[in-house]
């Protein structure tokens, strides 16, 4: 067996709401090598952020287990979740949103050194933060800028500097880039690879942007209304899609070409509700394949070969496996 920082096992976040129990994530389960990238793709809604934030409990799950190195970190205390804050840690999606207006660049990165007091005494600090900064590519003369001074970019290298002072093991971004001009998404994505080699990082992606998560991405696992309908490695999703949910986002993906065209595979149906969802197959009300089974009965998600997982009762019969 391979070496797993993290573990997933049926997670579950049910949240109440006057209509009933809205199943946000339901029953998930994944692992994550350490040193590798995981991306989590799916439409809006389909669970991709509430899962990350459970991971690094900053959501309480209703039931499951979540092993980091071995340990389900659910059962740890306020102390041992203090400590585990410095092994974990996250990007957010909007860096103007996660960061705070009133503290300079040097003041926001300083901060969990502070906290944690990693350092000993002013100099050290100082000389950390710009360690930091030069790290991710801010100038020094931002040191006492603020948040609102800067560009998107940079305030989002200001949120991987804060995320990297703690030098963590695994960190959670989410949906890092989608708030960003497409040149500088490639200069933050090229950042975070160069960092991840550097560093030995572990990532958990999630993003709903497949051609960003195809060249950034060891596995993928694919999302449908808190549900996970596929996972398998990146060139073997991508060439070998099996779920109709699957085949019909990657059929969305632009073609930068006039003359090769991709046949795009358009959804019918209704999205099906996550409060108090029927027994059967999420996916099944826009299946072009469903039958009376996938209404009733819910499908396991189930090794087809090559450690590539598919949840669907008829995939052989789809894919003439």
């Amino acid at each position: 067996m391979a070496d797993r920082i993290l573990e997933v096992k049926n997670l579950k976040k049910y949240f109440k709401t006057p209509k009933g129990l809205l199943h946000a994530v339901d029953g998930v389960n994944f692992y994550i090598e350490r040193g590798k990238t995981l991306g989590v793709v799916g439409e809006s809604g389909c669970g991709k952020s509430t899962t990350g934030r459970l991971v690094l409990r900053l959501l309480e799950a209703t039931d499951g287990e979540i092993l980091f190195e071995g340990q389900n970190i659910r059962n740890f205390n306020k102390k041992q979740l203090r400590k585990l804050r410095e092994e974990m840690q996250i990007i957010f999606q909007d860096p103007f949103a996660s960061l705070n207006p009133r503290m300079t660049v040097s003041e926001i990165i300083a901060e969990p050194l502070i906290i944690h007091k990693i350092t000993k005494n002013r100099a050290e600090l100082d000389k950390r933060v710009s360690k930091l900064m030069e790290t991710v590519g801010l100038a020094e003369r931002l040191v006492n800028a603020y948040p609102h001074e800067l560009d998107g970019g940079r305030r989002q290298r200001i949120g991987i500097a804060r995320a990297l002072a703690l030098n963590p093991k695994f960190i959670v971004c989410d949906e890092p880039v989608s708030a960003l001009d497409v040149s500088i998404q490639a200069q933050v994505l090229n950042l975070m690879q160069d960092l991840q080699d550097e560093l030995g990082l572990t990532y958990m992606f999630i993003t709903h942007d497949l051609s960003v998560v195809k060249h950034f991405s060891d596995d993928i696992a694919v999302m449908y209304l808190g549900k996970l309908v596929e996972k398998a490695e990146c060139r073997e999703l991508f060439n070998r899609p099996y779920h109709p949910y699957t085949k019909a986002l990657l059929s969305a993906i632009p073609v930068p070409s006039i003359k090769k065209k991709r046949e795009r595979i358009i959804l019918k149906g209704e999205v099906s509700s996550p409060i108090n969802p029927p027994p059967g197959c999420r996916f099944a009300k826009r299946c072009p394949y469903a039958k009376d089974k996938c209404f009733n009965q819910e499908p396991k998600l189930v090794d087809i070969g090559n450690e590539h997982f598919v949840a669907c009762h008829y995939v052989k019969e789809i894919n003439n496996i």
